[in-house]
C-alpha cells in the first residue's frame, strides 16, 4: 500500500501579507492587493510585494549572506513553514522541489551573475537550511507550482521520500512586464477572471510554500492529495486548446487516481486567468468533465498571476478552504464571459467539503490539476 501524501505546514507571501492568515482575512473581505504601478513609461496594474514589509521580515531572520529579492522571499516562506512543525527536512528522506518561471530574473544586468541560473538559485537556498539531497526544479510555465505538488506527490507514494518542501515564486520585473504586455494580454485595470467585461491579466510577485509528509502529524483535519496529473494539448506557443481536451485529461486522470466521480469535488481553485482564450478554455474542460455545477473561483483579483507561485500559493488557498469549509469571492466576476456553463463564486460561502480540485494551464499547452481530500 502507497503511503499518504500529508499537506503538514504551509505559508502564503503576497501583496497581502507575510503569512496564510493574514491571506484568509483577505480572501474573506475581499480585499485585493492589486494596484496601479508606473514603469516602462506605463502604468500597469500588479501585485506587488511591500519592499519595507519585506525588509522588516529580513531583518528577523539576522542572516548576513548577499541574498537577491527572490531568494529573500524564499528563505523567508520555508522558514515560516518550517517553525509550524517539528519534522526535520535534514536527512537522507527529504527532498525540496522549486517552481519558478523567471527565477532571479533581476540579477540579468549583472555580468556573469551565476544565482540567473535556477540551480543555481536553488542550491543555494538548499544549503542554506542544510538539506542533503540536491534539489529539483520545476519550471514549466504556469502549471510550474501544480506540477511542482504533483511531483512532491509522487516521490511520497514511491516511497523515494518521507517529506518534500515544494516552494514557488517569482517577483516582478520590468521584462516580464514587457513580455506580456507585448501579447498585449495585460489588463489596463484590475482584472476580472470569466467575467463578461474581462481585459487581461494582471501579474504579481509572491512565494508560496507546502511540506507535504507521509508521517501523519495530529490536528483536526487531515489534508492529503489523492491525484494529480499534467497534460500538454500541443496546441500553441502561447495559447491554450481551444476545446478544453487537454485541461480535461489532466482533471479526469486526477480524478481517476483519487478514485471519486465528479459528484464528490467540492470546489475547484481555477487558473483563470481573466484572458480570453484561457477562461473560455477552462470553462469547456470543467463542462468536458460534468464539473459546470461545482462552486469555482480564480485568486487572480487577489494576488495577480504569480507565474511560478501560482500553483502553489492557490493550491494553499484552496487547502484552506477545504480545511475551513469555506469558499471565497472569485473578485472581479460580475457576468458571465464565458460560452459553458461555470458556477463562479460570487459571494463567500461557507460548505462543508471532502474534496477540491486546483487545475492550471500554461504556455505552451501544458495543464496539470491534484485531487486534495479531507480525511
Amino acid at each position: 500500500m502507497n503511503p499518504s501524501t500529508h499537506m503538514i505546514a504551509n505559508n502564503m507571501i503576497s501583496s497581502l501579507g507575510f503569512n496564510t492568515e493574514e491571506h484568509i482575512t483577505a480572501f474573506k473581505e475581499s480585499k485585493s492587493g492589486i494596484q496601479a504601478y508606473e514603469t516602462l513609461g506605463e502604468t500597469f496594474y500588479v501585485s506587488a510585494i511591500n519592499e519595507n514589509h519585506l525588509k522588516a521580515e529580513w531583518e528577523k531572520l539576522q542572516i548576513k549572506k548577499n541574498c537577491s529579492k527572490l531568494e529573500q522571499l524564499f528563505i523567508l516562506s520555508i522558514s515560516k513553514t518550517l517553525s509550524q512543525t517539528p519534522i526535520s527536512i535534514t536527512g537522507e528522506d527529504s527532498l525540496i522541489i522549486f517552481s519558478t518561471t523567471k527565477g532571479n530574473i533581476d540579477g540579468l544586468y549583472k555580468k556573469n551573475n551565476p544565482m540567473v541560473l535556477l540551480g543555481k538559485m536553488a542550491n543555494k537556498i538548499r544549503y542554506h537550511f542544510k538539506m542533503v539531497n540536491n534539489p529539483e526544479v520545476i519550471s514549466t510555465a504556469c502549471i510550474s507550482g501544480t506540477l511542482a505538488c504533483v511531483i512532491a506527490h509522487r516521490y511520497i507514494q514511491s516511497g523515494k521520500y518521507k517529506n518534500v518542501i515544494v516552494t514557488g515564486g517569482d517577483i516582478l520585473s520590468d521584462f516580464t512586464l514587457s513580455g506580456f504586455n507585448s501579447f498585449k494580454a495585460l489588463s489596463s485595470k484590475p482584472c476580472k477572471p470569466f467575467d463578461k467585461n474581462r481585459t487581461g491579466v494582471n501579474l504579481g510577485e509572491g512565494v508560496g510554500t507546502i511540506l507535504f509528509s507521509s508521517e501523519k502529524q495530529v490536528k483536526n483535519n487531515s489534508i492529503t492529495v489523492k491525484g494529480g496529473a499534467s497534460t500538454n494539448d500541443a496546441n500553441h506557443i502561447s495559447g491554450p486548446s481551444r476545446t478544453g481536451d487537454g485541461l480535461f485529461y489532466a482533471i479526469q486522470e486526477s480524478m481517476d487516481q483519487a478514485e471519486i466521480n465528479a459528484d464528490q469535488i467540492g470546489y475547484i481553485s481555477a487558473h483563470g486567468t481573466a484572458t480570453p482564450y484561457n477562461d473560455e478554455m477552462e470553462a469547456k474542460a470543467f463542462n468536458w468533465a460534468k464539473l459546470q455545477d461545482v462552486p469555482l473561483n480564480s485568486f487572480k483579483g487577489y494576488i495577480g498571476h504569480t507565474l511560478g507561485g501560482a500553483g502553489i500559493l492557490e493550491a494553499i488557498a484552496a487547502i484552506e478552504s477545504l480545511e475551513r469549509n469555506e469558499l471565497y469571492t472569485s473578485l472581479g466576476f460580475e457576468d458571465i464571459g464565458v460560452s459553458q456553463p461555470i458556477n463562479v463564486l460570487k459571494a463567500y460561502q461557507s460548505k462543508k467539503m471532502n474534496f477540491v480540485l486546483k487545475t492550471a494551464s500554461g504556455f505552451g499547452g501544458c495543464n496539470a490539476s491534484i485531487v486534495f481530500h479531507k480525511e
